[in-house]
């Protein structure tokens, strides 16, 4: 009978001990997974930012009198690059889409910037990068999803709590980021 209790009580040990080790590696696993998302953000507006110079300039040669977008985007960018948190990061993007957007508007208020194959060019690859920013946002707040449910729910919530896992920031738009850009030409 003790020996019985014994290994009862020892397969309970090894049981627990093991549950633990998957619940940590898994929770590495996530924390690492949501990272290699938020870098994924990072490397696409990486993508927009070298793409809007080159816009800039493209749009810069035929309207010289639209000097505020450009440096309402050039603002923008350096405030991405200091941005530290996922929030900061959103709110520097939102400030850029909306100078994207006054840039937009602009080009179809000029019909000869229209016709330059130079401008159409890179307005196709902006317009793909923005899809590309938004699906890795979208990919990212998943990845965040699953770790947060992950360390909430229990039993898995007591090994996220002795090992320091703590929730993460999803990718919210910053306030704001719902209106339409005013352009005044």
């Amino acid at each position: 009978m003790k020996k019985t209790l014994t290994i009862i009580i020892l397969a309970v040990v090894v049981l627990a001990v093991l549950y633990g080790f998957t619940t940590y590696n898994s929770l590495v696993t996530l924390n690492v997974a949501a990272d290699a998302q938020l870098k994924q953000i990072e490397t696409e507006y990486q993508r927009r930012f070298d793409l809007i110079p080159n816009l800039v300039e493209s749009v810069k040669g035929i309207m010289k009198q639209e000097q505020g977008v450009f440096t309402a985007i050039a603002d923008a960018r350096t405030k991405y690059s200091g941005a530290v948190t996922a929030n900061e990061k959103a709110a520097a993007a939102t400030q850029v889409e909306g100078a994207l957007g006054r840039l937009l508007v602009i080009t179809e208020n000029y019909p000869q910037l229209k016709s330059s194959d130079t401008v159409t060019s890179l307005m196709s690859q902006l317009e793909g990068s923005e899809n590309r920013i938004s699906v890795a946002r979208m990919r990212f707040n998943q990845s965040i999803q699953s770790y947060d449910l992950k360390i909430k729910r229990f039993p898995s919530s007591v090994i996220a709590s002795m090992f320091g896992f703590g929730e993460r920031q999803y990718f919210n738009a910053a306030p704001g980021a719902e209106i339409v850009p005013a352009v005044k030409l």
